[in-house]
C-alpha cells in the first residue's frame, strides 16, 4: 500500500505502473513516446510535468468523442498533453499553446514536427493572461470547444474566470492535478515535499471554488495527479 505521496495518486506505484505498461504504452503514439523519453533525458524528475500516458490517452479519447476542433492550452512544458490533443484533432484543428518557457516547448516541438502536427498548433511564448485578453479582444470568445491548464497552480483560479469567456456553452475546461499527488486529503501535519505542501492550499481552494461554481458541471477525476473536466453551462 501507498505510505507517502508521489506523482501517483493511486494506492501504489505498482498499480500506476501496471496501468501504463498494459494499457497506456501499447497503444501511445511513436512521436509522443519519443517526446517523452526525451523529455525524461533532458528534464530528469521535472519530466513528471508532463500528463502521464495514461492521463493523455484519456483527453484524446474525450477529445474525439466531443468533436473538438478549436483549443487552448496554458502550460506546455516540452509539450506531451499538446501532441496528444494535435493528433486528437481533424486535419483542421487549431490549438492556442502559451507558455513563457519556449525552450522546454522546442525540447518536444522536433516530435511534434515529425508527427506531421505542427500546423495546427500556434505557440506563444508569453504570460498566459496577456494572451487571453487579445484572444477576447480579437472577438474569439465563446469559440473554443477545449481548453486544458497546467501551469502554475496559484492562478488557476484566475484562469477559469478568463477561460469561461472563451470556451462556448457546453465546451469543456480541464484542469490538471488537482489531487496533488494525495496531499489534498492529507492534514497538516502530514510529512511531504516541501514543493507539494507549498502549493497544495491553492489546490484546495481551487477544488472548493470549482465546486460551488454554478457557472459549470463538472467531474474530478482520479488519473494522473488528478484531473477535474468542467463543462460550461451559462
Amino acid at each position: 500500500m501507498k505510505d507517502k505521496f508521489t506523482g501517483t495518486i493511486l494506492q501504489s506505484d505498482a498499480l500506476a505502473q501496471y496501468i501504463l505498461e498494459t494499457t497506456a504504452y501499447p497503444r501511445e503514439h511513436e512521436q509522443l513516446k519519443e517526446l517523452r523519453m526525451a523529455t525524461v533525458d533532458k528534464y530528469q524528475w521535472w519530466s513528471m510535468m508532463n500528463v502521464t500516458a495514461d492521463e493523455g490517452q484519456f483527453i484524446s479519447l474525450f477529445l474525439k468523442m466531443m468533436n473538438a476542433k478549436k483549443t487552448i492550452e496554458v502550460g506546455v512544458f516540452t509539450g506531451y498533453s499538446l501532441l496528444t490533443t494535435a493528433l486528437a484533432l481533424p486535419h483542421d484543428g487549431k490549438i492556442i499553446a502559451i507558455d513563457p518557457d519556449r525552450e522546454a516547448y522546442e525540447t518536444g516541438l522536433p516530435f511534434i514536427q515529425k508527427a506531421n502536427m505542427a500546423h495546427k498548433i500556434q505557440f506563444i511564448q508569453s504570460d498566459a493572461f496577456k494572451v487571453m485578453e487579445q484572444l477576447k479582444a480579437n472577438g474569439e470568445e465563446g469559440t473554443f470547444d477545449f481548453a486544458f491548464v497546467d501551469a502554475d497552480k496559484q492562478n488557476y483560479i484566475h484562469y477559469h474566470e478568463q477561460l469561461l469567456k472563451l470556451v462556448k456553452v457546453g465546451g469543456i475546461i480541464a484542469y490538471d492535478n488537482t489531487l496533488w499527488s494525495g496531499t489534498v486529503a492529507a492534514s497538516d501535519d502530514d510529512e511531504m515535499a516541501e514543493y507539494l505542501r507549498r502549493v497544495r492550499t491553492d489546490i484546495m481552494q481551487l477544488n472548493t471554488f470549482l465546486a460551488a461554481d454554478s457557472r459549470i458541471e463538472l467531474a474530478q477525476l482520479s488519473i494522473g495527479d488528478g484531473l477535474t473536466l468542467c463543462r460550461r453551462v451559462k
